[in-house]
């Protein structure tokens, strides 16, 4: 292509593309050929948004009518809030917004954060940097793990990935470049202190502030955006049923279980917030607090062993130590067959054991693979080993729908009260990932692993591995008498 050998020609061809977003992307990429072969272009609704950027742009020129150019001065910023279901897009459009806003001004600022530092790595930056190796200006960027940046003016001229600390929002205060895109992923999740400190970028003329999300909470800032702040925000709706990049099947299989006006749905697939409230199992700020809780007496309590075991490549196998209140650091595999991974339980057993300490009981994941675990274990001799099996029933089976959403239940009490958690970001975020919602029965159901897979987060091995020592109910060591009157038929379980 003649304009991509010319430099020059190429930079005045997409500074065309200022107040014009869609026709970058339509521009930028080779739809239609290599790798998107079989994709057209945007999806109806990714056209629609970025036109709505264009207009506004237009609407607040300084002066109307004006040709616009990278010289002129917007009067004030634009802030755009969609929420939708889930695999719309949302991904892709927050790269080609980066990629359209980096190519079309100069020494920008751009920071991007997402509800939870994987999130943020493994699925929006990631998203950027294959998008980047499409575009037809690729040569002007270079991608990093945390920087997208001019290789011309890598310390002016630049986009970041920033995971969010609601104990240094100053990341993303005010700044004084004339060129400033923030955008939250996820954003329904993202702490009030984030949203307030990032306000202050609003103030420079022609920032652009872009929110994205399902709505799992019906309170927050994300929430306000369509509510009483809607006079600030451009806002979109988006059905996953008008995206063709949704899985459909399964769409109708999640309307045929949960119906049509259930949470589940109006969250998953309508892109509406839930009636319920706050559709998080664990709430943040209860992770936040065990951060800093400092674990006492637990040394008369039983030691337990949490064992995950690993279903899919990309999950980990993790060995958990709690003692009442105390939760001591994870050790984590990848790449372990049930035979090694049995030998890994031995031997964190046999190295407490030369520190003095008995384990007591091994709560060992016993779903699928998990099962030969269990089996090689009793095999080699082991007495102390409890196959759980997250599916089966609940003892409280009137509140929970299995025994995974009760072992859950039962670990959110605990945290309420007060464990002790080591410094582990993996965990704590896992904690706080999953989502609940209730059967026709109103009988409390924890989100399924292949469903938080399906909206781009990991499986949460590390917080399974905590839950797993909830399983029982167990608070003594087994050489005393355990009684515990919450795992009595019907009863809901206590942590003690």
């Amino acid at each position: 292509m003649p304009v991509a050998e010319k430099p020059e020609t190429l930079v005045d061809a997409i500074g065309e593309f200022y107040a014009d977003p869609l026709g970058y992307v339509l521009f930028a990429f080779n739809w239609g050929e290599g790798d998107l072969k079989n994709e057209p272009g945007p999806d109806p609704w990714q056209e629609e948004l970025l036109l709505a950027i264009t207009d506004k742009l237009t609407v607040t020129l300084s002066t109307p009518g004006k040709q616009l150019s990278v010289n002129d001065v917007i009067e004030e910023a634009i802030q755009l809030a969609v929420r939708s279901g889930h695999t719309i897009g949302k991904t892709t459009l927050i790269a080609w917004l980066i990629l359209w806003f980096m190519s079309t001004r100069p020494h920008p600022q751009i920071v991007v954060t997402s509800n939870t530092e994987t999130q943020l790595n493994t699925k929006t930056w990631r998203e950027l940097s294959k998008w980047h190796q499409r575009s037809i200006n690729k040569d002007w960027f270079q991608w990093t793990a945390t920087k997208f940046y001019h290789v011309a003016h890598p310390e002016t001229w630049f986009a970041s990935a920033i995971p969010w600390s609601a104990n240094k929002p100053e990341a993303f205060a005010g700044t004084h470049e004339r060129y400033v895109l923030m955008i939250f992923d996820e954003a329904s999740a993202i702490p009030d202190i984030i949203w307030e400190t990032a306000e202050g970028s609003m103030n420079t003329p022609g920032a652009m502030w872009v929110v994205f999300g399902n709505p799992t909470q019906n309170s927050g800032r994300f929430f306000e955006c369509f509510g009483k702040f809607k006079h600030r925000w451009l806002t979109r709706e988006v059905d996953s049923r008008q995206s063709r990049r949704a899985d459909q099947k399964k769409i109708a299989e999640w309307i045929a279980d949960y119906g049509e006006d259930s949470d589940f749905v109006r969250v998953r697939v309508r892109g509406l917030p839930p009636r319920a409230g706050n559709n998080q199992f664990i709430a943040s700020d209860i992770v936040e607090t065990c951060k800093r809780y400092k674990a006492e007496g637990y040394q008369v309590q039983a030691v337990i062993l949490g064992v995950d075991v690993a279903r899919y490549g990309d999950d980990s196998s993790v060995i958990l130590r709690r003692q009442g209140r105390m939760v001591w650091p994870l050790k984590k595999y990848r790449g372990l067959d049930t035979m090694q991974l049995a030998d890994k339980v031995i031997e964190e057993k046999n190295d407490l054991q030369k520190d003095g300490i008995d384990v007591d009981y091994v709560m060992v994941d016993g779903v699928g693979v998990g099962a030969g675990v269990v089996d090689r274990l009793k095999q080699l001799g082991q007495e102390d080993i409890i196959e759980v099996n997250a599916g089966t029933k609940a003892r409280d089976d009137k509140e929970f729908a299995n025994l995974r959403a009760e072992m859950w239940g039962t670990m959110r009490d605990a945290l309420k009260a007060g464990l002790q958690l080591p410094d582990d970001r993996e965990l704590h975020e896992e904690l706080c990932q999953p989502e609940y919602y209730f059967t026709n029965k109103q009988q409390l159901m924890l989100e399924k692993k292949e469903d938080m897979k399906a909206r781009g987060l990991s499986s949460p091995d590390c917080a399974d591995s905590l839950a797993l020592t909830f399983s029982q109910g167990i608070t003594l060591p087994r050489k005393q008498k355990n009684v515990d009157s919450g795992r009595s038929r019907g009863a809901r379980p206590r942590f003690m």
